[in-house]
């Protein structure tokens, strides 16, 4: 982030000043100084707000593998019941300890469930993604993510060993990177599903704004053949853009309005200059 430049994040609400700053693998400018969100959790948090009117009566919210930034968005829905589910191997705060092809809750009881870059750790992802589709609600919604790299077919070795992992897959704990048949595998369960690209939704220069990375979908998905109404808001591109040439004029016109005014203020007195300079002189002897 460029000197000046302010950012809003999603996830505190905040506008950030400061820069933002490097994510996984270094990855440039990805972590919010605030509250440390990456550009998935922002377009989570967007994502939320936009299919609020959808998640009306949200009982139960699922969130596997939980994060601080996840665990803040999905708590302001105040859900009934909110089990955060992961299986133990780091610190995170979750309610419960679970495997994903084995999650303990009953059938058709999840009205949201949340599965962000999980799959891809896991050997039996078609095992996870048939619970999946048994535990949600028939009403019920899911935000899936998972890397992918669409043109070529699915990458995946669970006995690979962690050198070649890191290579072929990300990092050392990954089994796979999905491709394009990544969403037969998600039909092959009994789900719907309608792909979301950021920029799709928001516009090349509210992702820049916002932190967010253009092209990284995320999958909305419902149990059954019929197809998920696409989350669009005609319009919101438009208006955005409006609003962000706006924002950046009168942030150029308070830049020039305060260049002019600081090359306006008299010069200190040649008195005051020399007493600057002996108090200084005389700190550096103490010293």
């Amino acid at each position: 982030m460029g000197a000046g430049e302010i950012h809003y994040c999603t996830v505190c609400r905040q506008l950030v000043k400061r820069p933002f700053r490097p994510g996984p693998n270094g990855r440039p400018g990805a972590r919010c100084p605030r509250c440390r969100g990456l550009e998935r959790h922002r377009f989570f948090a967007l994502l939320l707000d936009l299919i609020g009117p959808q998640l009306t009566h949200v009982e139960t919210v699922l969130d596997i593998a939980p994060t601080p930034q996840s665990i803040s968005c999905l708590s302001a829905l105040e859900p009934s019941r909110y089990l955060r589910l992961d299986l133990g191997l780091d610190n995170r705060l979750v309610d419960a300890l679970g495997d994903i092809t084995r999650l303990p809750v009953r059938d058709a009881c999840v009205d949201l469930l949340v599965c962000y870059h999980v799959l891809e750790h896991v050997p039996d992802d078609h095992a996870a993604i048939a619970e999946l589709a048994r535990v949600l609600s028939p009403g019920g919604l899911a935000l899936v993510q998972v890397p992918i790299r669409f043109g070529t077919t699915t990458d995946e070795d669970p006995s690979a060993p962690e050198a070649e992992r890191v290579v072929r897959f990300g990092q050392a704990d990954h089994v796979r990177y999905y491709g394009d048949d990544f969403e037969d595998r998600l039909a092959r369960h009994g789900l719907a599903f309608h792909r979301i690209l950021p920029a799709d939704l928001l516009g090349p220069a509210l992702c820049d704004y916002l932190k967010v990375e253009h092209a990284e979908p995320v999958w909305v998905v419902r149990r059954g053949p019929a197809p998920v109404e696409p989350v669009a808001f005609p319009g919101l591109i438009s208006l955005h853009d409006a609003m962000l040439t706006q924002l950046a004029n009168r942030t150029r016109e308070r830049d020039r309005a305060r260049r002019r005014v600081e090359g306006q203020r008299p010069p200190r007195p040649l008195q005051v200059r020399i007493a600057d300079r002996v108090r200084a002189s005389v700190r550096a002897r103490r010293s």
